[in-house]
């Protein structure tokens, strides 16, 4: 069914706007009038309003949301769904009310559009997976699962529950490094407008005078030069560097050697290892749980750690499986994950409760990378303020060290 975006006015002449579907725009007018709402403007979404004329289809595009939902968005919206459909009501309903009570056009937007596809006789995960931008993999295949079981209400209760605790682990990580991030750019803001005003100022007075100038001084005036007369090579350079990392990172090798690289990098290659552990236990957990076979699980968990060498070692693990082997012999002798891990994975096997040891890994490391950035954060601070202290302290000596001998000559 056409959905329709409407520009009317209320019985008070309030003008309102707003979405409605409905076969055609004489159904749509006779719809709102229903309402008390008077038409002056409407047009089916993915039509172009040309200029000097009235409303009327030139073009239509793909029925595509505006922007990305973010995780807490997405976990949000699944939530209130699961909700709805555990309440009782049939996924029909429960689509028109989350179309009713959507907060954003983005959010009301993706729901008409389910509910159409529903209407005509599509399953969800179908329906779903025509916005890959909101909806991936992991989310369609466990929709599918939930549907198979006939548990789409639980299913999706648990992809919530995974998905805040993802947005609550990026907003720990986010909030821990807010502090250290404004101070350096606080203080590369102090450095840049001493080097581009006030030293130039300084040193044009000192060179007036015609004295020798102490070599610290003379570095100073070199480097501040450099940086007038070249800041566009310096920021042409900084932009290649960009831009042909993009592109060596856009290639299988290249991102294969960043991301292994990453992991040894000193202090933050162990944070990233360990997100990427818990990331890996939480959702193959949530799979496992929503029904999904260990073999189609652990294909999605390796599009999902964002890291390429993790996702070269799940997609050995799954080959190693097909062979015959279990979970825990390959990821031990990945040398990727910790040694711990492989062990912890076996027990979950033989005991049966895979799911569960793997929540209690996920919980584990996720405390772990909490405690990790706090420590790391609190040692960066004071040594961030001791290089940026360095750094003007060493700029004002190159300025006082010729006053201090003119004030002696």
């Amino acid at each position: 069914m056409p959905i329709f975006q409407y520009v009317a006015l209320t019985e008070k002449g309030v003008q309102r706007k707003g979405m409605i579907d409905a076969d055609s725009p004489r159904e749509a007018r006779q719809k709102l009038r229903t309402e008390r709402l008077y038409v002056t403007e409407i047009r089916e979404l993915g039509e172009k309003k040309p200029k000097g004329e009235g409303l009327r289809r030139e073009i239509t595009l793909p029925r595509l949301s505006f922007r990305r939902l973010g995780v807490r968005e997405l976990a949000i919206v699944t939530r209130q769904l699961a909700t709805l459909l555990k309440s009782g009501l049939p996924l029909s309903e429960a689509l028109n009310a989350m179309v009713d009570q959507a907060t954003d056009a983005t959010t009301e937007r993706i729901f008409r559009d389910l509910r159409e596809k529903i209407a005509s006789g599509s399953p969800l995960a179908e329906a779903l997976a025509k916005h890959p931008r909101n909806f991936n993999d992991l989310y369609v295949n466990m929709v599918r699962a939930g549907e198979a079981s006939g548990n789409l209400d639980i299913v999706l209760m648990r992809l919530a529950e995974y998905l805040q605790r993802q947005a609550s682990l990026r907003s720990k990580v986010a909030s821990a490094l807010f502090y250290p991030v404004i101070l350096i750019f606080l203080g590369t803001a102090v450095v840049i407008f001493l080097m581009s005003y006030v030293v130039p100022k300084i040193t044009a007075v000192l060179l007036q005078r015609g004295n020798v100038l102490p070599a610290p001084t003379q570095i100073l005036i070199g480097v501040t030069r450099f940086i007038q007369n070249y800041w566009w090579l310096l920021l042409g350079g900084a932009v290649g560097v960009v831009v042909l990392y993009r592109l060596f990172v856009a290639t299988n090798q290249g991102r294969l050697l960043v991301d292994t690289y990453k992991l040894k990098i000193p202090l933050i290659g162990p944070v990233i290892k360990k997100q990427a552990v818990a990331r890996f236990a939480n959702t193959l957990s949530t799979l496992l749980k929503s029904g999904l076979p260990a073999l189609d699980s652990l294909r999605i968990v390796g599009q999902v750690v964002n890291n390429a060498l993790l996702t070269k070692v799940i997609d050995e693990i799954h080959s190693r499986i097909l062979e015959g082997a279990d979970i825990a012999t390959p990821v031990k002798r990945s040398g990727v994950f910790p040694p711990g891990i492989g062990y912890m994975i076996a027990v979950g096997e033989q005991s049966g409760q895979l799911e569960e040891v793997l929540d209690h890994i996920a919980d584990a490391y996720e405390e772990e990378v909490n405690l990790t950035i706090q420590r790391l954060t609190t040692v960066m601070e004071p040594v961030i303020l001791i290089v940026l202290a360095g750094i003007v302290l060493l700029i004002i000596l190159a300025v006082l060290l010729p006053l201090v001998q003119i004030q002696y000559l």
